[in-house]
């Protein structure tokens, strides 16, 4: 049975004063601020409402992948919806446009209001158990962090509110630097008051491990590799080794083994509810990626992906001879029949000779067709994620033969050679083992939306040249503006609304 343990919802709202006193009075029906936070039930509620954002169209449920692994090379969208397309290949008109931008914005400042909330007014509460009152402000605090961290992926100069709103306030813009520390602290703090593990009741909240696994992110973006190197340690061979590779690759992906060995942190999904993704109480716990990014007929297919990926695959095969076994559960593709006999999907479906679809997430295994409840957990990290970053950290810091061990221990769960043994031209050599290194990740993390970070970081999009060579896989990046394109304009609404905010430059 799936263990949804985090999916209440609090609605704590903002009350606007009317101007005049005889129109001031409180609705009987809606609980108000200063009722509120004065017991640990209310404490509870209201950092379990933090974890219904995920829920949320500008968030996990729907658009952020769009954001993420659509605007990326991996993958595009040709969705009739002209305008929901164009915001994947870089024609940014309206930056009003809600699917592809303002939705998102609004569901990240409304997570972070929920946790400013959180952290404001908790500590003034009594509990019996402080180290229970730890924990709750540690969890607003990680995901405060987070939320904030995607912001700085999509935006970067960005305000940084750290107390509850108003609808008056206009914060001040703060440079990407600026977010990052603030992202490092709250992480720190989180750290110290997180468990190594929760009960099993709990399941999906985050621990020390989470925390180390997103300050190492944060530390890797700013190439702060001395720093990422002790964060991933921690999860290697420190205090928090507690993971391993699973020995199916596709059990990441599925509902079947979820939170297991391989999982640092996971979106729990559920299907128990069919409503929509308001606040009401039959609000849906559920992933819509799998609706939007399947094969025609089976789902909308407003998401693709790219070509180059299957052929990414073919370029090597197993220590038997054999075409790599995860191609099998990345992608749909037309030769998916043929090159693993799979004859349950992909025969009659209508697809192109160079077409691709995301098969990760998917629900083939028991089923035909995709909808809007999907209850297959999103694995925002898992432990072959912190190998190859670990050996991207090593090979930054001039350890480049320590790194192959690393690259190693997930290419062998896919039966590969070594990676000495099948490209041993790369030797010592920094250079070429960061460009393998960067396909070694594609191969094990395509479709998991991490593909634009990494972009970013690898400053591949910083050029003119590093993006014509992401264009001849990718043609979408022929639209794209070196010094602009890395990062989505504000919507304009809160730029034209707020004097403390700049567009970002070239939009």
């Amino acid at each position: 049975m799936k263990k949804i343990a985090i999916i209440a919802v609090v609605s704590l709202g903002l009350f606007f004063t009317a101007c005049e006193k005889e129109l001031d009075f409180d609705s009987p029906n809606e609980i108000q601020v200063s009722q509120y936070w004065k017991t640990e039930s209310d404490a509870q509620a209201g950092v379990n409402s933090i974890y219904a954002m995920f829920y949320k169209d500008g968030l996990w449920a729907r658009w952020m992948y769009f954001r993420l692994d659509l605007t990326s090379d991996e993958g595009y969208s040709v969705s009739p919806w002209t305008e929901l397309a164009d915001w994947t290949r870089f024609n940014y008109i309206n930056y009003n446009f809600w699917e592809g931008n303002a939705v998102t914005w609004r569901d990240t400042y409304k997570a972070v209001f929920r946790c400013n909330q959180v952290l404001a007014n908790v500590p003034n509460i009594t509990f019996q158990n402080e180290d229970d009152k730890k924990k709750i402000l540690a969890q607003a605090k990680f995901f405060r962090a987070l939320h904030y961290y995607y912001a700085a992926i999509l935006w970067e100069d960005i305000p940084l509110v750290l107390e509850p709103s108003l609808p008056s306030d206009l914060p001040q813009q703060r440079k990407l630097a600026e977010v990052w520390t603030q992202i490092e602290k709250d992480l720190n703090e989180a750290y110290e008051d997180l468990p190594n593990d929760w009960a099993d009741d709990q399941t999906g909240r985050p621990d020390k491990g989470a925390v180390k696994a997103f300050l190492a992110k944060v530390y890797m973006q700013q190439h702060k590799w001395t720093e990422a190197k002790g964060a991933l340690e921690y999860l290697i061979s420190g205090a928090g080794a507690k993971y391993s590779l699973v020995s199916n690759y596709r059990d990441n992906f599925t509902d079947v083994n979820e939170n297991n060995s391989e999982s640092v942190f996971e979106i729990q999904f559920g299907d128990q509810r069919k409503g929509g993704t308001g606040e009401d109480q039959n609000a849906a716990v559920s992933s819509n990626r799998s609706q939007f990014f399947a094969p025609r007929g089976i789902g909308w297919s407003d998401g693709q992906a790219r070509i180059w990926l299957v052929d990414a695959f073919k370029q090597e095969n197993t220590k038997d001879g054999k075409l790599d076994e995860r191609l099998r559960w990345t992608l749909y593709y037309p030769q998916l029949l043929a090159d693993f006999g799979d004859k349950t999907y992909g025969k009659d479906w209508e697809w192109n000779n160079n077409e691709a679809w995301f098969r990760k997430g998917s629900r083939d295994y028991y089923r035909n067709n995709e909808d809007y409840y999907s209850q297959v957990n999103y694995r925002l990290v898992r432990y072959a994620d912190v190998l190859l970053r670990y050996a991207e950290v090593l090979n930054e810091l001039g350890s480049t033969a320590e790194a192959y061990q690393y690259v190693d221990l997930v290419r062998a769960r896919a039966n590969m050679n070594t990676l000495a043994t099948a490209h041993p031209e790369i030797g010592n050599d920094h250079d070429k083992f960061l460009e393998r290194l960067k396909m070694e990740r594609v191969l094990e993390l395509a479709g998991e939306s991490v593909r634009w970070e990494d972009l970013k970081r690898w400053g591949d999009l910083d050029t003119q040249a590093s993006v014509d060579k992401i264009a001849v896989r990718d043609p979408d990046f022929k639209n794209f503006t070196v010094g602009k394109n890395h990062r989505l304009p504000i919507p304009q609404s809160d730029v034209d609304n707020n004097p403390n905010l700049e567009q970002n430059s070239g939009y």
